[in-house]
């Protein structure tokens, strides 16, 4: 089963940072990810995706090959091209991988304007290790399909972050 876990970061460049970094623990096999979305709100209140995959375009190149191969054995290779194009895009535009867009849309409505929620399925993590590797970035748990004490752990590893750059305010 996948979790999920959603953090907001204070800009867009820094939940691409971090998710740049998850990449580089999933090379070292620390996480295995299915999906990492980043989710912008702009000024005038629009939600924008800023997703892996674009699955209209892999369709249409997978339409096309297909098309293009029946086209020769129809002996028409451009008709086949541009009909398996089309219908490539079509059923690529269809298909939804992942975490489901309109989810992260309506969970996005909620962020600031500016900032960058990180959408992250993950399939497997080593907890200790990636918790650890991420808490330098901070950032605010938005949603997660963690359980209570798990989704604790992660807050507060998160939160070590935001309390080692808040000044301490002197005792009086």
């Amino acid at each position: 089963m996948s979790t999920l876990v959603v953090i907001v970061y204070p800009t867009e460049q820094k939940a691409e940072e971090v998710r740049q970094h998850l990449f580089q623990l999933q090379k070292e096999h620390l996480i295995s990810l299915a999906d990492a979305v980043i989710a912008t709100k702009t000024e005038s209140g629009h939600i924008k995706l800023n997703q892996l995959v674009n699955t209209t375009a892999a369709g249409a190149v997978t339409g096309s090959f297909w098309g293009l191969l029946v086209g020769v054995i129809f002996l028409n290779p451009l008709l086949g091209v541009a009909v398996g194009a089309a219908s490539g895009a079509l059923g690529g535009a269809l298909t939804d991988v992942g975490i489901d867009d309109t989810f992260m849309k309506e969970l996005a409505e909620s962020i600031q304007p500016g900032n960058g929620a990180l959408f992250v399925l993950i399939r497997e993590m080593t907890e200790d290790k990636v918790l650890k590797d991420i808490q330098n970035f901070g950032g605010t748990v938005l949603k997660t399909s963690l359980d209570e004490s798990k989704e604790q752990l992660l807050r507060d590893a998160l939160q070590k972050h935001a309390d080692s750059i808040s000044p301490v305010p002197p005792a009086v």
